[in-house]
This record gives C-alpha cells, sequence and structure tokens, in this order.
C-alpha cells in the first residue's frame, strides 16, 4: 500500500553505546542504530513509534536519537541503491508486496526473520491473513514460507464523509451502491463535486482497482497478486472499474483537473472541508481525527462489495547490509507489546495485537470495527501496484488518462496489461 503522497520519512539515527569513557566518535558511530519510518508525527503509527523510541531509550542505557526528514516518494524509488550500500539503515518500515518488499527480499537486500520471528513470538500475534504480505518465497512473491518483514498495524480503505455536508444538501449516509451512487448526484444537482481525489499519486488508482473489486471475488484477487491463475485486463471487473472511473469523471463526481493532484492536497481539501468524500486509507484516519475540528465527520466501508483494498500494515524491515540486527529487533518487540498497540488503537489505527477493552476512543472503535468486519469475511483484497515492480507508476499513468479523458478505458487497461504479463512471464508464475 501506499502512504499519503507529502507524508514525511523519518529517518531516526540511534546511537547505542556501551560507557567505557573513551569518547570515540568513531566508535560511537560503530554502535549506531539507525531506523527509517515514514509516517507524520500526528498519525497513529507516528505517535505510537514516537513512544516506541522513548522505551527503547530508556531500556537501552545511552541510546541518543537524531533523525531526518525524506519524502515517501524518494524512498520508493531509492531503496533498492541505498540498501545495496553503505548508507542502509538498520532497521526500517517498508512497503509490503511483491514489487517493493518482495522484490527486495529476492535480490537479498533484507534479512530473512523467520527464526526471530518465531522466537520472539510475533507469528504468534498476527492472523494467516496479515502473514501473508510478510512472508516471501525465492521469486519475491507473497504468501512464501520466509519471514522478511513484521508489521505492527493493519490498514485498509473506506469511505471518508462530512457529516455537516451531507446534513446541509439533505443527503442521506450511503447503505448501497446505488444509494452512493444517487448521494454523489445529488451534491452534483447542487453544484458540489463529491470526491477528493488525487490523480497525481495513489488514490485514483486505488479507486479504480476498488471499482474492479466489487465485481471480483477472492480467487480473482488471488489470481492478480500471486499468479495462481490466469488475468485478464479486460474481463468484467476490469472492465467494469475503468468504464465507471471514466463515468464518475464525466458524470462530475471527480474533478477533470484531478489529475495534477497529489494525495497530500487530496486530504487537505477534505480536511479542510471542500469535498463531501475521499475514498482512501486509515493511514489518514489519526490524521483526520486529530486535525478536523470544523465539521462533524465519520466513515463507511465502500458499499456494494465484499472485497476492500487493505492487508497488513507496511513492514518493519531488516536490511541485509544492517549490523545491528538485535538491536532492531528489541524496537521490533516493542512496537508489538500491548501497551504501544493499546496507544496506536487509540490514536486513530488498527493495531494487531492490542487489548480490545482498551480501546476506548468511539471512532477509533469504529475503525478497528470495520477492519473486523472485512478481515472475517476474507475482504482484503491488498493493493493494485504490488504485482509487478515499478507497476505503481503504470497505474498513476493510466488512471490519469481516464481523468484526462486522454485514453479509453480499453486503452487504460492494455496499458496495465502489458507491465503484468511481462513481468509474470520473469517470475514464471
Amino acid at each position: 500500500m501506499f502512504k499519503p503522497g507529502k507524508a514525511l520519512l523519518a529517518v531516526f539515527a540511534v546511537a547505542a553505546t556501551v560507557l567505557t569513557g573513551c569518547g570515540d566518535d568513531a566508535a560511537d558511530n560503530a554502535n549506531e542504530l539507525r531506523l527509517w519510518h515514514y509516517e507524520g508525527p500526528d498519525s497513529a503509527m507516528g505517535k505510537a513509534w514516537a513512544a516506541a523510541i522513548k522505551e527503547f531509550e530508556d531500556t537501552h542505557p545511552g541510546v541518543k536519537v537524531k533523525f531526518e526528514e525524506k519524502g515517501f516518494e524518494q524512498i520508493q524509488k531509492s531503496a533498492q541503491m541505498v540498501l545495496n550500500s553503505d548508507e542502509a539503515p538498520d532497521i526500517m518500515e517498508y512497503n509490503k508486496g511483491n514489487a517493493t518488499a518482495g522484490l527486495l527480499s529476492k535480490q537479498g537486500l533484507l534479512t530473512d526473520m523467520s527464526s526471530e520471528v518465531a522466537s520472539r513470538g510475533w507469528d504468534k500475534l498476527l492472523s494467516e491473513s496479515l502473514q501473508t504480505t510478510c512472508k516471501y518465497d525465492e521469486r519475491g512473491v507473497m504468501g512464501g514460507d520466509k519471514w522478511f518483514g513484521v508489521p505492527n498495524y493493519a490498514e485498509y480503505t473506506m469511505v471518508y464523509y462530512n457529516k455537516d455536508l451531507f446534513a446541509q444538501h439533505g443527503v442521506e449516509v450511503p447503505t448501497s451502491f446505488d444509494s452512493f451512487v444517487a448521494a454523489m448526484d445529488k451534491f452534483v444537482a447542487a453544484g458540489v463535486t463529491p470526491l477528493a481525489m488525487g490523480g497525481k499519486e495513489y488514490p485514483a488508482q486505488q479507486l479504480l482497482y476498488q471499482l474492479a473489486l466489487s465485481k471480483a471475488d477472492s480467487k480473482w484477487v488471488s489470481n492478480l497478486q500471486q499468479y495462481t491463475g490466469d488475468v485478464d485486463f479486460h474481463d468484467e471487473a476490469w472492465t467494469y472499474g475503468a468504464q465507471t472511473f471514466a463515468d464518475w469523471v464525466s458524470k462530475g463526481y471527480v474533478k477533470k483537473d484531478s489529475a495534477g493532484v497529489d494525495a497530500e492536497s487530496m486530504g487537505l481539501a477534505f480536511m479542510g472541508g471542500e469535498f463531501p468524500m475521499m475514498v482512501s486509507g486509515s493511514w489518514w484516519y489519526g490524521r483526520v481525527q486529530s486535525t478536523v475540528k470544523d465539521f462533524e465527520w465519520d466513515s463507511f466501508l465502500f458499499p456494494g462489495s465484499d472485497l476492500a483494498l487493505g492487508s497488513s500494515g507496511n513492514l518493519w524491515v531488516v536490511p541485509t547490509k544492517s549490523s545491528k540486527k538485535d538491536l532492531a529487533y528489541d524496537f521490533i518487540d516493542i512496537t508489538m507489546k500491548q501497551a504501544n498497540q493499546n496507544l496506536l488503537g487509540n490514536s486513530g489505527g488498527i493495531p494487531v495485537a492490542a487489548d480490545p477493552a482498551a480501546i476506548t476512543d468511539p471512532k477509533s472503535k469504529t475503525l478497528i470495527e470495520n477492519y473486523q468486519t472485512l478481515a472475517d469475511r476474507d475482504g482484503l483484497a491488498f493493493y493494485p501496484d504490488w504485482p509487478v515492480p515499478g507497476y505503481y507508476d503504470v497505474l498513476v499513468s493510466a488512471t490519469q488518462k481516464l481523468i484526462n479523458g486522454t485514453a479509453t478505458p480499453d486503452e487504460a487497461l492494455d496499458e496495465l496489461a502489458g507491465p503484468y504479463e511481462e513481468n509474470l512471464a520473469n517470475v514464471g508464475g
């Protein structure tokens, strides 16, 4: 999955030393643990991991914490080069899926953590569905037998909505796909664009995939994501998704200039009260919760679909070049502890090992309950960019063309089919 486009990559340099009195900077650097993550400080994960860093410092005498800021897009494009150099961190948050963590595992850039996972009991805290994105085979395909990452949260996409704008325009909260479309028609009739959208980054491609998912099933997802069967980009699901996406643009549900809007601007527009709805992920939840003060808001599962984009959260991975693996595992362990999990849950995140009774915030309870609804019906369908390295950019291009009207739905689907089929031949799927 992809996180908000302008979320910051925080790179924490943690110096863990034994006090020998030598005062040698070189010795300090030799014991340094470098930790990267790209969550904003006001996100649920940012808050929980800040607390984890403090606990790490308290339990590891002599630790110093430093950080530098980088963009998510930058680390997406440079991870392979950085992890294959002396600049590699000792632990980092990284995107899960075949095209990212899977590719790095195949290239030998990530540590196989299988024995550590078993000895520390992390496997006991993660459901089978969440484990899928942690484990990869020799091809770098998820669902394999070796652990290359550990998530401490889960995520899914939903519809955020502005309750005040719904009330102002007399629009009922949708409970079905038809009522969802009717709600958008009512907003358009009142001169209001219903959906905040960012076509420059992940949001538009995720809506395209969600529309396709509404006509798909779990076998369709497995075929696409894990290469377990034939994939046809002109089947009923993909055709419906692309055609409906294009129709929504032409009907005014999505602004035609949104092709140049990034994810951060989309989120800011929704949080600023400019749009009634935003279809996006739980990674926004804590930020919306802490930012929106001028209107009432809530969320609901995408109507008319048993499937939604979702999975485990991004992974804690330990680069092969890390020389401080034990310290990295200690940090992961703290983020898996119940106290940190409870904090994450009450801050607008979806914990994997919290005490349900300890989640007291009402909106956080709704978030977690809706996630459980999806998980219980095997409704987590991963993300569209996962199957192919570099597919994110392909999807951005195709959906921008649908927004701009420079490609037909069939042409956009042809654009998706080529790289997928080429990659399938490479992985032996």
